[in-house]
């Protein structure tokens, strides 16, 4: 059975009310960086097992889901990994979810192969990329990617991606204490005037493979402080209920930053999203322990009504609120690894 538009309904809310409205896809497992802070090489080396190609979604399938949690609400996909740029015509995926309406298309990419992809990731029918970076110091970038890639190739991606139209490009530098705090406010001066929205991250307890102490992470307030001690800030209103990042801008007008407070604020309180791993189990937290398994239904027959009846049941009794129980129990729990689950 194919969902119509007579049937045109959403999924109830979670049971602390917040909507089903932003779904994250991982697209591929697989990355060709090893950051030191996502897939440290000690967790992720030449021996680990991916997932083989049996085992993840098709493009024909995630297409499939996506209508469905369009009908549930969405009105934004974000495709992640690992790497997503890696998955072999990703192209394709994206020209099939660019024919759903009314569908606020995103990616986020480490920018290793965007300056080739740009073009055809926005004539395939993306809108907006998010772009990793974590440091212009070429050094510390290639200390923290831990493949030896150059810093140069990302900036070359970024400008590509915004001579291609996806733009506002968006910059997610993950700020870990003692490996790349100095490169925040480089990072602010050369991104201020260009068009492009920085974001400073704080350091997550995301998995349990990157070694994550509270003693690595600098502080959104620590970080606002010391960039508006050289470029003086403000605060802006959010852009939308659920919105992660505090927004700033230079009272100059020269543009604006965001802060993710991950760790030190309970960002998620009003959080409206879901993800989709690459074999498709549905997380509905980014600190989850376990998923739920839309692939069986998928591939064992179930119809699109089946599959939207079984997310709205999961989304509505979702009750996470990680960042506000946020403890040292919780911080040890077995959590699925970001890698996974894009973020």
């Amino acid at each position: 059975m194919t969902i119509g538009p007579a049937a045109a309904t959403r999924a109830p809310g979670d049971r602390l009310g917040r909507p089903l409205r932003d779904l994250r896809v991982s697209v591929t497992d697989r990355c060709n960086f090893r950051c030191v802070y996502c897939m440290p090489k000690e967790a992720f080396g030449k021996d680990y097992q991916f997932l083989e190609r049996r085992e993840i979604l098709t493009f024909e399938e995630i297409a499939r889901l996506a209508r469905i949690f369009k009908r549930g609400g969405i009105q934004k996909i974000r495709l992640t990994g690992g790497e997503p740029l890696v998955r072999r015509n990703v192209e394709r995926l994206i020209e099939m979810l660019a024919q759903i309406p009314d569908l606020d298309l995103t990616l986020t990419t480490n920018g290793s192969l965007l300056a080739k992809k740009a073009r055809s990731l926005r004539d395939a029918g993306l809108k907006r990329v998010t772009v990793s970076l974590d440091s212009l110091d070429d050094r510390v970038f290639r200390r923290m990617n831990d493949v030896d890639f150059p810093v140069d190739k990302v900036l070359e991606g970024i400008e590509a991606a915004a001579a291609a139209g996806l733009s506002p490009v968006k910059i997610n530098m993950v700020v870990k204490r003692g490996v790349n705090d100095n490169s925040m406010v480089p990072m602010a001066r050369f991104f201020r005037g260009s068009g492009h929205i920085l974001r400073f991250i704080e350091y997550m307890d995301v998995g349990h493979t990157n070694g994550w102490r509270m003693d690595d992470v600098v502080t959104a307030r620590e970080i606002i402080s010391m960039i508006d001690a050289e470029i003086p800030l403000e605060p802006l209103d959010p852009n939308y209920t659920g919105e992660v990042a505090e927004r700033w801008r230079y009272r100059d007008g020269s543009g604006e930053i965001g802060v993710i407070a991950s760790v030190t604020h309970a960002f998620c309180r009003d959080c409206t999203r879901t993800r989709l791993s690459t074999e498709g189990k549905l997380y509905t937290c980014l600190f989850a322990t376990h998923g739920h398994d839309l692939r069986a239904l998928l591939r064992g027959g179930a119809t699109d009504e089946d599959i939207f009846e079984a997310i709205g049941a999961i989304w509505s009794k979702r009750t996470d609120r990680y960042s506000e129980i946020r403890s040292a129990h919780t911080a040890g729990l077995d959590k699925i690894e970001m890698s996974y689950i894009g973020g």
